[in-house]
């Protein structure tokens, strides 16, 4: 999945970051209100996550535009303010769930997927489809049975298309859902990602359909 962090305290967002990339997900980080808004601007993300006091304003009113725009990626709010006021304010003005700081990095995942399986309206992560069972907080995959070892961007490739099967991704879109801002990727990397993932699903019912020109999409038969 890929996540937004918006943290001014670069040892803390170093942490979260290296953490959250060992998961296999990517992650970008904006140090301050403009440059989050620019990211937002810029892609899509399955997960925000919002510290309250930053350099050049208050998280709060990100939230607050960021709702007002009907944009609907689920926000967690990192604080450091304990006040049971502060949390309302936050909950209030959008946010699906909150964090005070200093808090263990095992607890922030656990929120993060309680939070998406939520904002899904799933009770559960796991996505089942042509033969193939996906857990993609796990990273795990299995096809007919069988346990499929798959890398960290093929996976991610994987969610991708199956959170959309029979919609047609160009190599941009894709480019933008696999690798972070500070990728420099040559568009022709999503060829190799893709050809790996479709022998992995040669046994599925499932197949990448290639529209010369225009990009990729998930058929099932």
């Amino acid at each position: 999945m890929k996540f937004l962090l918006v943290e001014d305290s670069e040892a803390l967002a170093h942490a979260v970051s290296s953490r959250m990339r060992q998961d296999g997900h990517v992650i970008d980080h904006a140090a301050n209100l403009a440059d989050a808004r620019a990211f937002v601007a810029g892609t899509e993300y399955d997960l925000i996550l919002l510290d309250i006091m930053l350099p050049d304003g208050d998280g709060r009113a990100f939230l607050k535009q960021h709702r007002a725009s009907d944009l609907d990626t689920p926000v967690i709010v990192l604080t450091a303010r304990s006040q049971v006021s502060d949390r309302i304010d936050s909950l209030d003005l959008g946010a699906d769930d909150y964090i005070t700081k200093p808090f263990d990095h095992a607890e922030l995942e656990a929120r993060c997927r309680a939070v998406l399986r939520r904002t899904s309206g799933q009770a559960q992560t796991t996505i089942a489809m042509g033969g193939l069972v996906f857990d993609p907080v796990a990273g795990q995959l299995t096809v007919r049975g069988q346990d499929v070892a798959l890398r960290n961007r093929e996976l991610r490739l994987l969610e991708v298309f199956l959170n959309a099967p029979g919609q047609l991704f160009s190599k941009q879109k894709l480019t933008d859902r696999l690798f972070s801002f500070d990728h420099d990727v040559s568009e022709n990397a999503i060829e190799v990602y893709v050809g790996r993932l479709r022998k992995h699903l040669e046994q599925s019912d499932l197949k990448i359909t290639t529209f010369r020109g225009l990009g990729y999409r998930l058929d099932h038969g």
